[in-house]
């Protein structure tokens, strides 16, 4: 062979060598072996709260309090932009350096993150959803899949993650006009569960769960029963309300392996504002419901908030964790309930074991009885719950403060519990509202309201420390934003959290104290995580707000003439 052949030759060998290592390797399957241990993959961000427990507590520390504030931009992508009033809520989820993102629209994303500094979009995966101002709030990864949803028909879609070809795609529509999918799906063994929302707009919402390998149901169960089914009795007007009854599910449950229950929250009745028009306890909103995640079958429910007038839905995080209540251990879910009390119940049947304010004006009760965990002035023989009566409208006094206001307490925006300090991280809205009951808005269709409020103070928050497994509060920061993205605890100390004026903060875990904080110029709607590449942490964050959101700045002069882009932030050393 002579010396051009050889050298051509030695080319194409060269070619083909930096051809295979330039070609990405396929990702390993998400097993449901790997979703039950994902803490042994710290690396990665698997599902919506990280684990099952729903904790969002990571045990990455490289970031960490002494290196903290040199924490900086490592690359933004700007995300959507095809239509007006977008915003992102969505937690990003990570695999071996691939970020899955969601826009509002339901467009999927696949991101290459692996370079550390820059974020290139490797494919996206339109659904086609018809553009109404609804929220996506992320995917779930199974097998070779992610799997999200879109509204205007409300479908769940899996899609190949290497290709982005969608694989099945599955139509939820029920005969409801306004059901609509905003949670993220929770993978759970070979099945994806998921709750419907839509509920404020005159729905009868469902928990749902699907083959995963094919997209066909498996069961579905009414959060309302309908007359005759148990519950049903709760339901004592003349107006068929449960048939449009609320009890949404938007946003993401968690999962005990050990007890194979899947265990939600669910949402206020409907009309929001006007109990008089759906009289008694109007099970199963307002509670946090035990489903077995075979079959389906309700294991136990737990009412927080029974004949609720003010909105205080409790679909919001329930943490699963383990630790010692007046000297026992126990297995225990914690929830910074939206009425402003943190609850610790048993978990295998949902018996209370303790409930204390966290937040310091509650005037809707006078306090929550420590043995059944309802409120000090239910009155099981009424129709109409008074409660203190200080908040609550009637048709002779339609207009009353209430505190907390509709937004809570805390909300969709997560709590986290750091598996380091044992306690419990809450960001909560602090305002009272006035509230006016008006019936003529409790069976309008789209809008089964039953009430208006107006806002008469400054929207801000609290970031407040909570032990758990004892109720007392161990500290509270002050912050004169709203807080509607919702908290990361880490393992290197830290607690990060975003604000609607776009200041992204990273906190000490034991005195709060802000060890790094930057502005970015668009308000955050959406929880932080955190992932490892290469070696290197980083924290990802999205942000854009939303329109209720963006209403919470009418008092806040200062942000009146804030602009809104949806970007995707990862930050890291």
């Amino acid at each position: 062979m002579d010396s051009h052949h050889q050298r051509c030759l030695h080319r194409l060998l060269l070619a083909g060598v930096a051809f295979v290592a330039a070609a990405p390797a396929l990702a390993a399957d998400v097993t449901p072996d790997r979703l039950v241990n994902a803490d042994r993959e710290p690396q990665n961000w698997l599902m919506n709260h990280r684990t099952y427990d729903a904790q969002r507590f990571s045990p990455l520390d490289k970031i960490r309090k002494a290196n903290v504030k040199s924490l900086k931009l490592a690359y933004a992508v700007a995300i959507g932009g095809t239509s007006a009033n977008e915003n992102l809520q969505a937690t990003p989820l990570a695999e071996d350096g691939f970020l899955y993102i969601v826009d509002q629209w339901g467009v999927l994303y696949k991101i290459d993150g692996r370079s550390g500094d820059m974020g290139r979009i490797v494919w996206r995966m339109d659904p086609g959803q018809e553009k109404l101002p609804l929220s996506n709030r992320g995917a779930a990864l199974w097998g070779n899949l992610v799997v999200t949803t879109a509204n205007y028909p409300p479908r769940v879609i899996a899609t190949n993650k290497e290709t982005g070809r969608i694989a099945w795609d599955t139509n939820l529509s029920d005969g409801q006009p306004d059901i609509q999918l905003t949670a993220a799906p929770l993978a759970v063994k070979d099945k994806i569960v998921l709750g419907a929302a839509g509920g404020d707009r005159g729905t009868r919402d469902f928990i749902v769960a699907l083959d995963a390998a094919t997209g066909k149901t498996v069961w579905r169960k009414y959060v309302i029963p309908a007359p005759g089914e148990p519950g049903s009795e709760t339901w004592k007007d003349k107006n068929n309300a449960w048939a449009t009854g609320g009890g949404a599910m938007w946003v993401t449950g968690s999962y005990d392996v050990a007890g194979n229950q899947v265990i939600w929250g669910t949402g206020n009745p409907v009309p929001g504002y006007d109990a008089t028009y759906r009289p008694g306890d109007n099970l199963f909103t307002n509670s946090v419901i035990s489903w077995d995640a075979d079959s389906g079958k309700m294991n136990w429910y737990f009412q927080y908030t029974p004949g609720d007038h003010w909105d205080y839905d409790e679909a919001g995080t329930h943490i699963l964790v383990d630790g010692q209540v007046a000297g026992q251990l126990r297995k225990v879910i914690t929830h910074s309930a939206r009425n402003g009390f943190l609850y610790t119940m048993e978990r295998n049947n949902g018996a209370t074991l303790l409930a204390r304010p966290y937040l310091d004006n509650i005037n809707w009760t006078s306090g929550i009885d420590q043995k059944t965990g309802k409120p000090l002035d239910y009155n099981p023989n009424a129709d109409i719950q008074l409660y203190s009566g200080a908040a609550t409208p009637t048709l002779a006094d339609p207009t009353k403060k209430m505190c907390p206001g509709p937004s809570g307490g805390n909300n969709f925006w997560p709590a986290t519990f750091s598996a380091k300090t044992r306690l419990i991280y809450i960001p909560t809205a602090t305002p009272c509202v006035v509230l006016t009951q008006d019936p003529t808005l409790s069976n309008k269709a789209g809008d089964w309201k039953g009430g208006t409020y107006r806002q008469t103070e400054r929207f801000e928050s609290n970031l407040t420390v909570a032990d758990p497994f004892t109720g007392e509060i161990k500290k509270t920061v002050h912050v004169p934003y709203p807080n509607y993205s919702g908290t990361l605890s880490t393992a290197g100390g830290l607690v990060f959290t975003g604000y609607t004026d776009g200041t992204f903060v990273a906190y000490d875990d034991l005195t709060l104290e802000p060890l790094w904080k930057i502005n970015v110029g668009t308000g955050f709607n959406a929880p932080p995580m955190t992932f490892e590449v290469n070696g290197k942490q980083y924290i990802g964050v999205l942000a854009g707000l939303s329109a209720i959101a963006r209403s919470k700045h009418q008092l806040v002069p200062e942000l009146k003439d804030m602009r809104n882009q949806t970007m995707l932030f990862v930050f890291g050393l």
